[in-house]
């Protein structure tokens, strides 16, 4: 990592020519909270933010202040930026956008009919593809408004980070018509002959269309594209017109990981893929790592010092320890002599009043001894059971590092900020904040 160059999460906040930022990777590795830390970061700085975020957990939209965060962009409250600071949030609903579309460019009649097309519902709910389409489609809708100097958005949650690039095309190809019209030209011809070549197309198409099939299709797929004839080309347009936006100066993409394989290859990947589309990487956000104030201690010794205390024996014991112990236990019976004097003496009282005094002595000592060595034995175990934790800590902290040099490695240009593990989830404000500090401070282990 002493190659890693440090990701100056500030100056990309404070930057004015910076309008997008974007926060991709695999699943699961913290692109949400993320995303919201920076706009909240961003928005306490000055900048007038809005984050575009993919079905939040709840505890996020809570964190935020809002108790249920829809397709309309919500100020959030407690967030107060200098010189005008604002922070929006929004979570995309995927059929409302495609609802939007079309009632923006289809005139109401026909508007109301395809909305109510069995084909267009399936569709705009379920198509493999739609969500990263519409996740595209309504960051240009809120770039054009140009409300906000800084949108933030988290990308969908796709099996493979790739599909945030590739799921616009492909649905965009689709909806651009070719398809569909090769579809529909058995129903012009009709008859046996065409319901024939229409189920041979059919035959191609999988996912959700596949569940379509049925009696009132071929009715259904008439009416939706007789509907939707005149915007077929303009979905394929838009998807374009939003790719070249991710291309241009103004965006930053950030790529999320955590600092296990999977997710550092996915990252990987990803960052080879923004290069080849010629998009601008900003760095990589490194979250969830884990490190520790006494890795001076290796997990070697951890391990070899609880042994050591589990066996009953002293760690890293001196051979030249025995001869202090043997005059210190020469010193102590010395002084138990002294004490058996006035030790007779209560004696003597106790056998005057009927009280045996080696049992009372015997029962005295072998309650201290007991008293002690119970303690003892405590206090051991105690101590191996946190010697093993740490070593289990440091074998951790040894496997990220191992991982993040083999990511360095491959691409030592890419700039990393670290965020460090923390004991819980972020369910407040303050938690962005703190998670917004660690980003900006983040620094590359070793530099």
């Amino acid at each position: 990592m002493d190659a890693a160059p440090r990701l100056p999460v500030d100056r990309l906040l404070d930057d004015r020519g910076t309008r997008i930022i974007v926060c991709c990777g695999a699943g699961g590795v913290g692109k949400t909270t993320t995303a919201a830390a920076l706009g909240v970061r961003a928005a306490e700085r000055g900048r007038k933010v809005v984050v575009l975020t993919i079905d939040p957990a709840r505890r996020l939209a809570q964190s935020m202040g809002i108790d249920s965060l829809d397709n309309t962009p919500r100020r959030v409250k407690g967030v107060d930026g200098v010189g005008g600071g604002e922070l929006h949030a929004m979570m995309l609903d995927m059929k409302r956008t495609f609802d939007e579309i079309v009632e923006g460019h289809a005139d109401a009649e026909r508007a109301e009919a395809i909305l109510a097309n069995p084909f267009y519902q399936s569709l705009s709910a379920g198509f493999a593809g739609t969500q990263e389409y519409m996740a595209m489609e309504k960051l240009g809708q809120l770039r054009a408004r140009d409300d906000w100097d800084l949108i933030v958005v988290d990308t969908p949650p796709s099996r493979s980070a790739l599909d945030f690039l590739d799921a616009p095309k492909r649905l965009g190809s689709f909806l651009d018509g070719k398809f569909i019209r090769v579809l529909m030209a058995p129903a012009k011809v009709g008859g046996r002959a065409g319901m024939k070549f229409l189920n041979v197309g059919m035959s191609l198409m999988t996912g959700t269309l596949s569940k379509l099939m049925g009696a009132s299709l071929l009715k259904d797929v008439q009416t939706f594209v007789a509907a939707m004839d005149t915007m077929f080309g303009g979905f394929r347009t838009r998807a374009d017109a939003t790719f070249r936006l991710l291309q241009a100066p103004g965006t930053a993409f950030l790529v999320v990981a955590a600092p296990e394989p999977d997710a550092l290859r996915e990252a990987a990947y990803f960052v080879e893929r923004l290069a080849a589309e010629k998009m601008p990487l900003a760095g990589l956000v490194l979250n969830r790592v884990h490190g520790s104030g006494a890795d001076q201690l290796s997990a070697e010794r951890a391990l070899a010092a609880a042994e050591n205390l589990e066996e009953g024996c002293i760690v890293d014991q001196e051979p030249g320890n025995a001869g202090l112990r043997d005059s210190a236990a020469e010193a102590d019976a010395a002084d138990a002599g002294a004490r058996d004097g006035g030790a007779d003496t209560d004696a003597d009282t106790d056998a005057d009043a009927g009280v045996d005094p080696d049992a009372y002595a015997d029962a005295g000592a072998y309650a201290d001894a007991g008293a002690y060595a119970d303690a003892d034995a405590d206090v051991d175990e105690i101590t191996a059971g946190l010697l093993r934790l740490h070593a289990e800590r440091m074998q951790v902290i040894a496997r990220e590092q191992r991982t993040r040099d083999r990511f360095t490695s491959l691409h030592p240009e890419v700039a990393v900020a670290e965020v460090a593990a923390l004991p819980g989830d972020v369910h407040d404000l303050a938690g962005l904040r703190a998670i917004g500090e660690r980003l900006a401070a983040g620094v590359p282990a070793g530099a």
